[in-house]
């Protein structure tokens, strides 16, 4: 199959597995390009049959409730990237010559010609912040470009729309990079790698590689976390254009061809003339939002990818201000009685609170949930001296306040035995008994929330709710 021109389409046999957010219009596009194009999904709830429905009237055929067998003449497959490599339907397709794509590498083959190019993003955490950071750094440049991928606009519409974009700022899972084999950036970054989802991947190896694929065949730049050693180990692997740089950021002083911090100044040693004597002052660290430090890793790597598509140092600076970050990620809910209440419900893995604990000096922590299979020793053992207390709610709390007892026997621990809706309350109140005036509140789950609430956002939202009623 070639580059997706109509004509390559006509009457292909195409199965859609999945339906959802890339099921649904993956099919629309397909169908409409005159593919024939079959939908399977194991589900068949009532959501599944509205999709279906929807579908029908398009003229798709849409089988619920059997995701596992490969339909009769399929040719191609086009999975939503939530479905495991290991899937019958895979196994099958595989052995009969079948090739699968995800919905990111159908919006790779549908570009025209004079396609914008895309600077691509991917990690365990940041990949939303950094990515809304650079598309606000692309617009203070005046360019026309917009925030897709996991996030904001669908690629399947930037790439197919009417608007013109000069450029697009991309948010790629690793499911989704698992399944884009022929996507090509012009630059790309790795933020950093920690386990996660490995239920999927089926290793950390397998999770590497499938992060790493985002830097092949880049054009300009693949940045890398100097901090992160598994990130610039993929850089060296990676299958590049002639000329493409490896570029580093750092918190600290930065070498030849890094981005870095100098005196509270965010520099650029990497996208200058002779970058052994100069540095050019991008932004300060106060115009980092809020100014966390893994919030400016976040600024660094997108400014590096703005700077690699030739974007002044004045953009970066104005794109910086400008960004207002997305709700539940370290927002400052507000101050009671001198103790600072921070929502990061957000971090919900045990990378990402490690993050968020390394921005307080003294911390009554709120933690747990469903742990996903992590572990919690390592967390533990780096913010052991950070925490004031700790307050623990969800199904899986016992794993760290276990990780606690080993590592922060000190430490004051409130287990609280409940998951009904009115624990968030319990817990913010407890943390306010066990604070004092300078610390800080924070929830910083390092687990998912779906044992007690809808989602991380519902999570967050009682939280601050749980606070105003306390300043009240």
């Amino acid at each position: 199959m070639g580059s997706g021109k109509v004509t390559d389409w006509q009457g292909k046999r195409v199965t859609v597995a999945g339906l959802g957010v890339s099921g649904v219009p993956a099919a629309k596009v397909l169908h409409g390009l005159g593919a024939h194009v079959t939908v399977v999904n194991d589900g068949d709830d009532e959501r599944a049959r509205a999709q279906a429905a929807e579908l029908e009237a398009f003229g798709v055929t849409v089988r619920l409730g059997d995701g596992a067998t490969l339909p009769e003449g399929t040719e191609l497959i086009v999975t939503a990237p939530g479905w495991k490599p290991d899937k019958p339907l895979f196994t099958a397709a595989h052995a009969a010559g079948v090739p699968v794509w995800g919905d990111v590498e159908l919006a790779w083959r549908l570009r025209g010609p004079d396609a914008a190019p895309w600077l691509a993003v991917t990690g365990t955490n940041g990949k939303t912040t950094t990515v809304q950071m650079l598309a606000s750094i692309l617009t203070a440049a005046g360019l026309r470009t917009a925030a897709v991928g996991n996030i904001g606009v669908s690629l399947l519409d930037a790439v197919l729309g009417d608007e013109k974009y000069d450029v697009l700022a991309v948010e790629l899972s690793s499911y989704q990079l698992h399944w884009a084999p022929s996507l090509r950036a012009h630059s790309a970054a790795v933020l950093n790698l920690a386990p996660d989802h490995l239920d999927w991947h089926g290793s950390m190896e397998a999770y590497a590689a499938d992060k790493g694929r985002i830097y092949e065949g880049n054009q300009v730049a693949c940045v890398y976390n100097a901090a992160d050693k598994a990130t610039e180990d993929l850089v060296r692997e990676a299958d590049v254009e002639e000329g493409c740089r490896a570029i580093g950021f750092t918190l600290g002083t930065p070498a030849p061809s890094q981005l870095g911090v100098v005196d509270g100044i965010l520099v650029d040693r990497a996208f200058v003339e002779n970058r052994h004597q100069n540095a050019q002052e991008l932004a300060e660290v106060s115009d980092v939002n809020p100014p966390a430090p893994h919030n400016v890793a976040n600024a660094l790597a997108a400014a590096a990818l703005a700077r690699a598509f030739g974007v002044p140092a004045t953009a970066v600076r104005d794109g910086l201000r400008a960004f207002t970050p997305d709700a539940h990620r370290i927002a400052h809910v507000a101050d009671v009685d001198g103790v600072a209440y921070v929502d990061d419900s957000k971090a919900t893995n045990t990378h990402a609170a490690e993050a968020s604990l390394a921005a307080y000096e003294s911390i009554v922590w709120i933690a747990g949930g469903l742990a996903k299979g992590a572990t919690f020793d390592e967390l533990v053992a780096k913010s052991a001296k950070r925490l004031r207390a700790a307050v623990l709610i969800g199904a899986d709390r016992a794993l760290i306040r276990d990780a606690l007892a080993r590592h922060a026997p000190e430490v004051p621990v409130v287990d609280l035995d409940r998951t009904d809706t009115g624990a968030m309350l319990a817990a913010v109140r407890e943390a306010r008994r066990l604070a004092v005036a300078g610390d800080t509140v924070l929830l910083a789950p390092a687990c998912a929330s779906m044992d007690m609430f809808a989602n991380y956002n519902r999570r967050g939202e009682a939280f601050a709710e749980a606070v105003r009623e306390l300043d009240a």
